[in-house]
């Protein structure tokens, strides 16, 4: 008995062209999670901004000035969203360690928001703990997707969540699709292939993090996990979300 054809991959849903906001915990995070659809969409001539929600004060293995830490992982990230092309870049000031899903949190997002108007937000999955049986997701991270979505829906959208907004000239906005990365759930693989060099210079750039062996690990690791979910889509490189299409 002959084998069953395989079917044919579906790449999914695509978002219409137009501005992209990209909300993350840690300075670094974005380009791990979403750096290639970050660069394709750079390339394509999107304008894509970023918000950063913690300074990343603790992201070293060793005793540190936290502050001084701090100032390099802003300069760090500045220069990474150059190399990617990025129309914007924000830091929030909140502790590493410390994200919790509160107002203030949610206004920063929905201030970017109600400014840029994108068409598409890309975060990452808060409903993920466990990533097999090695590791398990920080905090930051889960609280930042659920800080992404809260701002998202019903903040961003609604003229009676932070009103104050409305003085400023920040009209309400619908964003019509999220995107989550890191997630156990993808619905979507978005074809990068071409900008993996992209993505993996712009993490070059947070030295502080990936200097010597670690990123050499990422360089071997991003792109083997990369070309994994482009055989999902018949293309070489692909990054995996879980999008979600308001309206």
């Amino acid at each position: 008995m002959a084998p069953e054809a395989e079917p044919e991959p579906v790449p999914g849903p695509s978002p219409e062209p137009g501005p992209a906001v990209a909300v993350f915990a840690h300075p670094d995070d974005a380009e791990i999670a979403a750096g290639g659809t970050l660069a394709r969409w750079c390339a394509e001539g999107r304008e894509v901004h970023l918000l950063v929600l913690t300074n990343g004060d603790r992201g070293a293995p060793e005793p540190l000035d936290r502050a001084a830490l701090a100032a390099t992982r802003l300069q760090e990230t500045r220069a990474a969203a150059e190399l990617l092309g990025l129309a914007g870049v924000t830091v929030l000031d909140h502790h590493d360690g410390e994200l919790e899903n509160s107002p203030d949190v949610r206004r920063a997002i929905v201030r970017v928001v109600r400014t840029v108007r994108p068409r598409v937000v890309v975060s990452c999955d808060p409903t993920v703990v466990f990533f097999g049986n090695r590791y398990f997701n920080h905090a930051d991270h889960r609280t930042a997707g659920m800080c992404a979505l809260d701002a998202v829906f019903p903040a961003a959208g609604n003229p009676l969540f932070f009103e104050e907004l409305l003085a400023e000239g920040l009209e309400p906005w619908s964003v019509p699709e999220v995107w989550l990365g890191w997630t156990m759930e993808p619905n979507h693989h978005q074809d990068v292939t071409g900008h993996m060099d992209a993505k993996l210079r712009s993490l070059g750039k947070h030295a502080s993090q990936v200097a010597g062996n670690q990123l050499g690990f990422f360089e071997q690791w991003l792109p083997m996990e990369a070309e994994e979910a482009g055989r999902s889509i018949g293309v070489q490189h692909a990054e995996a979300f879980r999008v979600l299409q308001l309206g």
